[in-house]
């Protein structure tokens, strides 16, 4: 069972079928999923959609679709990921363009963090990102994070590793 979060403003809840067509019209945009594998065609995208939901089942947590409280609309997905040869667990989001820059990305953000800290038990809740991906570094920062490591990952690509305090944001 995925347990649903709630924010100020933001529900925080399982990902579904229903999400696909979010996931494929943000995956179709070359420029707003550059940092997250895109552009994807539907199928990939797909696959993305199916790994969020996967992920819940394989670790016991994962990411949210992220729903405007005031209209029901899924904007995006937050939460924490650890893919298989990673050498870390992050803290990822991306949310739609036409929903960016009204805060979205922190507030649920910081409800994820907190569920790491006080549901997962986790002694540290990390990100990481592209060195290019200037406005993820900005809301890591944000967030309180500071750089605690640098590392290549399988991807070929070193990343600053930033650590996340806990929040003071109610998580559910």
């Amino acid at each position: 069972m995925i347990p649903t979060l709630e924010t100020e403003r933001l529900v925080l809840r399982g990902p579904e079928g229903a999400d696909f067509p979010v996931y494929r019209g943000f995956f179709a945009d070359g420029e707003a999923s550059a940092f997250y594998g895109g552009p994807l065609a539907p199928d990939r995208a797909w696959r993305v959609l199916a790994a969020d939901i996967g992920h819940w089942a394989l670790r016991g947590y994962g990411c949210w679709s992220v729903v405007v409280r005031e209209s029901g609309a899924m904007i995006g997905h937050c939460g924490l990921w650890w893919p298989e040869s990673y050498p870390r667990s992050e803290l990822t989001w991306w949310i739609v363009p036409v929903a960016r820059r009204r805060g979205y990305a922190k507030e649920a953000s910081r409800a994820a963090i907190r569920f790491g800290y006080e549901q997962l038990g986790w002694s540290l809740v990390e990100t990481h990102m592209n060195d290019a991906n200037t406005a993820a570094r900005r809301l890591a920062e944000s967030l309180g994070g500071t750089v605690i490591a640098r590392e290549r990952f399988p991807d070929g690509l070193e990343r600053n590793v930033y650590g996340l305090p806990r929040t003071d944001v109610p998580a559910g």
